[in-house]
């Protein structure tokens, strides 16, 4: 009987393979390859290891063979040239890739794996292998803006300076408002989370009224000036423009950053903003609103404490606001902006050539 070729291991090929198998994530036949490598470093010939695995030796031997040349690597993949081959032509590919990303249904707006297959008499299964091989997914759209503000490029680096390189001395606040958030209460108590079973809340509800949330995060340290307010008017934003102007060293300068909404450039606000130099404005570009940070913040506030909240009126949903803001203050994070304001402007100028060729 021909000896088989001893199987060495090292102590992290070890660790790997007794990992490999016991992850509830590894397929089937990755395993049988590890307790292969396994069994063959213990000393185990191929027919014992035939036997105790219940395979053949063949097969055993193609694997302990695999792994000394070429370690891990030769177990974790099939060796090329294996395997089933496709059943559909090159022809078929390129005609399945062309109809999902130039044409539609009929009475659709966009290819499903059954609708294809049924369009060119193939599987399923087929269209979702030509869709994985090209990174297809039509069943998935991202929405997008792309701003035609004519000082783009100007407001951009403008407020891009000011997360990267902020004026000596002076305080950088990211200002927006959250409006019309809603207190919503649930038409039925929700059952909680347990194991095995999420937690669960009614589809409908009861609508108790709004309120609009006032933030300027700021950019050195992460903390929220926050506060609620029943509208949206230049006179709540001159309120909340006096609590900032309150909450602020007199002696510090500073600049806020905002979006082009008109109650920011109202006559009174103008007013109040002469009788207080210290206060510099910087407006986002038209129709990029992504460009403020407080968004981010935003959107915190939104996951963790709204979209599951179960408010009963609108001083409910502010106390719990409140509530939110002075634990996120306790500890609060700064948000780094890492963007550099070039790859922004070539990315919009790609994407406005784009548009251009597609409304020509």
């Amino acid at each position: 009987m021909r000896i088989a070729a001893s199987v060495h291991l090292t102590e992290k090929d070890r660790d790997w393979l007794t990992k490999t198998i016991k992850s509830a994530l590894t397929p089937q036949r990755l395993s049988e390859r590890c307790f292969v490598v396994l069994l063959a470093a213990s000393g185990k010939r191929n027919d014992q290891i035939a036997k105790k695995l219940k395979i053949t030796r063949q097969k055993v031997a193609r694997w302990r063979g695999r792994f000394l040349q070429f370690g891990r690597v030769g177990i974790e993949s099939d060796e090329p040239g294996r395997g089933r081959k496709h059943t559909y032509t090159p022809e078929t590919r390129r005609l399945i890739v062309r109809m999902t990303t130039q044409e539609t249904p009929k009475t659709a707006t966009h290819w499903s794996r059954q609708t294809m297959a049924k369009e060119l008499g193939v599987s399923p299964s087929t269209i979702g292998r030509v869709w994985r091989e090209h990174g297809l997914k039509p069943h998935l759209a991202r929405t997008f803006k792309v701003s035609n503000d004519p000082r783009f490029a100007e407001k951009l680096e403008d407020v891009i300076g000011l997360y990267l390189n902020a004026p000596e001395h002076a305080i950088v606040l990211c200002c927006d408002e959250k409006s019309q958030v809603q207190a919503l209460d649930r038409t039925q108590p929700g059952l909680p989370l347990k194991k095995g079973r999420a937690g669960t809340m009614t589809h409908d509800y009861v609508r108790h009224g709004t309120t609009t949330l006032f933030a300027a995060l700021n950019v050195a340290d992460g903390k929220i000036i926050g506060q609620c307010q029943n509208r949206h008017r230049h006179q709540e934003w001159l309120q909340f423009l006096k609590l900032i102007d309150q909450q602020t060293p007199p002696d510090r300068e500073v600049h806020l950053i905002l979006d082009n909404y008109a109650t920011h450039k109202h006559a009174a606000v103008k007013k109040w903003l002469a009788k207080h130099p210290r206060f510099h404005l910087h407006f986002t570009p038209t129709g990029a609103s992504w460009l403020n940070m407080v968004e981010r913040f935003f959107r915190e506030v939104t996951e963790k404490r709204l979209r599951r909240g179960v408010f009963h009126s609108v001083p409910d949903l502010v106390s719990a606001l409140e509530e939110y803001l002075a634990h996120y203050n306790e500890n609060p994070t700064p948000f780094v902006w890492t963007a550099k304001a070039n790859d922004i402007l070539k990315k919009v100028e790609r994407a406005r050539k784009k548009l251009q060729k597609v409304n020509k």
